[in-house]
């Protein structure tokens, strides 16, 4: 019903930026709660960041917070995350989420992406 695909990842030095993008369709890709998580290798799927549908309340980690923008264009069924001053501790798959309710934004809704790589170099 909601289809996700992400884009943006690469290999970047410390200190560096990227943007990342998911792109939702399919029949229900609108009023949906958008949010990234991020799994490295032998560690579980972490939050990263979220934004409401109703009201756009946004939400951090607090790893990230002060350094990722999360930001949403409902036009264009699009959510974004800008990461700037990236550390190596942030190279993980990223993967788009999208929660039917608020509830789970932070937790993980119903939709999910196939992910994307961000690599930081030391």
């Amino acid at each position: 019903q909601v289809q996700l695909e992400e884009s943006g990842g690469g290999v970047v030095q410390t200190g560096g930026s990227l943007r990342l993008s998911c792109a939702a369709s399919g029949r229900r890709s609108h009023s949906l709660n958008m949010g990234w998580f991020r799994q490295a290798p032998g560690k579980e799927r972490e939050f990263v960041a979220a934004v409401a549908w109703t009201g756009g309340r946004i939400y951090y980690s607090d790893s990230v917070q002060g350094r990722f923008t999360i930001s949403r264009d409902d036009a264009a069924k699009s959510v974004y995350l800008q990461m700037n001053s990236l550390k190596p501790e942030d190279s993980a798959v990223y993967f788009c989420n999208a929660a039917l309710s608020i509830a789970t934004m932070k937790s993980g809704g119903e939709y999910w992406g196939r992910g994307t790589q961000v690599t930081v170099t030391v």
